[in-house]
């Protein structure tokens, strides 16, 4: 988008799915831009649209999130595996250290992404016109 078309109005942006914008990991307002610079870093601004990001936390809602989800299946394929095969310790450490490391990376993105998305929705809403 050139750089006269990022003054527009938030009303010229059409709403973008939370979803999309969980799952894509891209801007809340425009849809296109990359949310995240880095692993988990927030890019300071949208280089599509050029919505200011730097105000945007999630705060601590998307760990509480992956660490009930993953906790829960982890745990859960865990006793599942040991009532069925009752393998050693080692054999636990060794199958569920990446699933957990590696859910974590991957549930982590788009949940953060997720929760900004609806941040930006729904302080939008409240905000009254013109302010």
């Amino acid at each position: 988008m050139p750089a006269a078309n990022r003054d527009l109005p938030e009303a010229f942006y059409p709403p973008v799915s939370v979803l999309t914008a969980a799952l894509l990991c891209r801007c809340p307002r425009c849809g296109e831009g990359r949310l995240y610079d880095g692993l988990l870093s927030i890019t300071p601004s949208c280089k599509h649209c050029g919505l200011d990001l730097r105000a945007e936390d999630s705060g601590d809602g998307p760990a509480v999130f992956v660490v009930l989800i993953l906790g829960a299946v982890t745990v859960g394929l865990a006793i599942a595996m040991e009532l069925l095969f009752a393998p050693p310790l080692w054999l636990h450490a060794v199958l569920w250290t990446p699933l957990v490391v590696g859910g974590s990376i991957l549930l982590l993105r788009p949940l953060k992404a997720g929760l900004i998305a609806l941040q930006y929705r729904h302080r939008r809403l409240d905000t009254p016109p013109g302010a």
